[in-house]
């Protein structure tokens, strides 16, 4: 089980709830992490509240506050939509079906080490 607002930030999904603007409360505070001075000085990290929902999300992944804005809302638009929508949400969908996909990869290639294995056991029991 995948805790739900974890799932949210997967770029495909198209029936996603809209924000209103009304209900977001926005901040712009310092970022923090690597950076020095250029993250010290300037408030370019976004904090986006959805109010009625209580959902926060902050975001300093660029030092354009207008690419973080853009970036907040996206994600909060797919946290809010998840959080209304639970598991019928396009974005929980998609996480379970990526997850799914990661899973059947690992369980392969487990199975090629194997055969590789068993492979090597048996030429190094042909040549003795």
């Amino acid at each position: 089980s995948i805790p739900k607002l974890q799932a949210a930030r997967k770029r495909n999904s198209l029936n996603l709830l809209g924000l209103n603007e009304a209900e977001l409360e926005e901040q712009f505070v310092r970022g923090d992490g690597p950076g020095g001075q250029a993250t010290n000085k300037t408030n370019n990290c976004v904090v986006l509240k959805h109010i009625p929902s209580g959902i926060v999300v902050k975001c300093h992944q660029t030092r354009s506050v207008e690419k973080n804005r853009k970036i907040a809302r996206e994600i909060l638009q797919e946290k809010v939509d998840l959080f209304y929508k639970g598991e019928e949400s396009d974005v929980y969908k998609e996480k379970k079906a990526s997850e799914k996909k990661k899973q059947e990869k690992k369980r392969r290639a487990k199975e090629n080490l194997e055969r590789k294995k068993l492979f090597k056991e048996m030429q190094q029991l042909d040549n003795k």
